[in-house]
This record gives structure tokens, C-alpha cells and sequence, in this order.
């Protein structure tokens, strides 16, 4: 996403206006008279706030002026439900309703489609757990937005991981100007650690050591998962000569990654 671009949704961002705090208390004023020019000229002295906010959002594919438009919803709504008279300052209260903004949209346009009682659950559950974070000293545990929801905490967690939008292992987390970090450099993997690319070829090279027919037999066995009877029926012997001659390919298997 070109989040540097300087020509958003026809509006030069490197034009934008800068309001003091005297000026947006004044035009605040203005707006609670009903004053749409001052509404107009407080929108447009904040798109600086809209503009921090979406760089949040630049390891998604979606369009820059997309998600600028959706955060200036986000900033309009703020605005039209700020209360003057609270100890809060405007960019505080309005952050988040740009941020709650943007993640709705991305959601709603994931190509990964989530039911909607499923995303109501879990908006359900944030709202618990933003009541909860106002009355604790501690980030609420599942069990307490749980009991606070009156939601199923296997319902809460389900949902939650149902809304997160996907990330690519190839999204770039870091970069010094030369080498960048990817997700996937942070990902280990335990199931083809190097011990077992290792234990993985030298048993190949134990099988490539068998007797042809001693290795046609454990292809089949352990590779194609056929029993002894099989084995013995395709390849035209006993099956007490298919057990004989698997164990001893088995034992020289063995002795030779000992």
C-alpha cells in the first residue's frame, strides 16, 4: 500500500492544516451551535489524525484511498458524539473510533466471509473487554470477559480468532535499509526441524542398502501401508517368508544407523 503518497482521494496531504488546541476548542463551539463551516474546517484539521492512524493498516493490500475514506467516517463519527465537556482530549476519543472504523471495513471486505452471529459475538466480547479495562489495573483474562459478556469463553476465543484478518508470511516486520525481516523468519519449525532432514536421509540410504526384493517389501509395508498377506499375494511368496525377510531388512536398517 502507498501510504507515502502525497494525492489521497483528491486531497493534498502535504496541505493539510495544523489546528491549535485554542482553535479546535473555538470551532468546537462553533459546531455545537449547528456551525457546518466550522464542522467542515474541524474535519479537515484532523485528516492529519486519520492519516496516522491508516499507516496502522499498510501491511494490507486494500487501497490507501479506501481505508482514507473509511477513516475519515470514522473521524466524522467521532466528532458528531465527542462531548465538549469531558476531560478528554478530541484525538484521544478519536483514534479509536478511526481505528474500530477501518477494522470493521477490513473484516467486512475479507475474502474470508465470517457469519454475522459470529461477529457479533466477538464485538460483544471487545465491548466487555473495553468495559472491563476501565474498572481493572490488568488486561481482562477470558474468564473475566466471559463471566462480563455472559458469552462462552470457547465461544469468545473461537470468534475472536475467527475475525483477525490473515497475514502473509512474506509481510515485511522489519528492515534496516538492506536486509528486511519477515514473517516467516519469525515462524520456527518443529515438524522439519534439520535432526529430522538428517534422520530422513539416512534412512533412505539404510532402504537403498536392502536386497532389491528386501526393499520392494518394506516400500510396501511401511511406504504403501499394505499388510504382510498383501505383500506376500503381489509379490508371489509365503507370508512367513514376507516376515522373515522384513525382519531381517529391519534388523540390517537398523545396524546401520546405529
Amino acid at each position: 500500500m502507498a501510504i507515502y503518497k502525497v494525492e489521497i482521494c483528491g486531497v493534498n496531504t502535504a496541505n493539510l492544516p495544523i489546528l491549535k488546541e485554542k482553535e479546535k476548542k473555538e470551532l468546537f463551539e462553533r459546531i455545537l451551535k449547528g456551525d457546518m463551516q466550522a464542522r467542515e474546517d474541524y474535519i479537515k484539521g484532523n485528516l492529519r489524525l486519520v492519516l496516522s492512524v491508516i499507516r496502522r493498516f499498510s501491511n494490507t493490500n486494500e487501497s490507501i484511498d479506501d481505508l482514507f475514506q473509511v477513516g475519515c467516517v470514522g473521524l466524522i463519527k467521532a466528532i458528531d458524539n465527542f462531548d465538549i465537556n469531558q476531560n478528554v482530549k478530541f484525538s484521544t476519543y478519536a483514534v479509536p473510533m478511526i481505528i474500530g472504523e477501518v477494522r470493521r471495513y477490513l473484516r467486512d471486505n475479507n475474502s474470508v466471509r465470517v457469519s454475522r452471529s459470529i461477529r457479533d459475538t466477538a464485538y460483544k466480547a471487545i465491548y466487555a473487554k473495553e468495559t472491563l479495562l476501565k474498572q481493572m489495573d490488568h488486561e481482562p483474562s477470558i474468564e473475566e470477559i466471559s463471566k462480563e459478556s455472559g458469552i462462552d469463553s470457547k465461544e469468545i476465543l473461537y470468534a475472536l480468532d475467527a475475525i483477525q484478518s490473515p497475514v502473509s508470511l512474506y509481510e515485511p516486520i522489519y528492515s534496516d535499509g538492506t536486509d528486511t525481516l519477515y514473517v516467516m523468519d519469525q515462524i520456527g519449525d518443529k515438524k522439519n526441524k534439520e535432526e529430522r532432514w538428517v534422520r530422513d536421509i539416512a534412512l533412505s540410504e539404510a532402504i537403498k542398502r536392502l536386497p532389491k526384493r528386501e526393499r520392494h517389501i518394506i516400500d510396501l509395508r511401511f511406504f504403501e501401508g499394505q499388510t504382510q498377506m498383501e505383500v506376500a499375494n503381489e509379490i508371489h511368496i509365503s507370508q512367513a517368508q514376507v516376515s522373515r525377510l522384513e525382519k531381517n531388512a529391519l534388523k540390517s536398517m537398523r545396524n546401520y544407523l546405529k
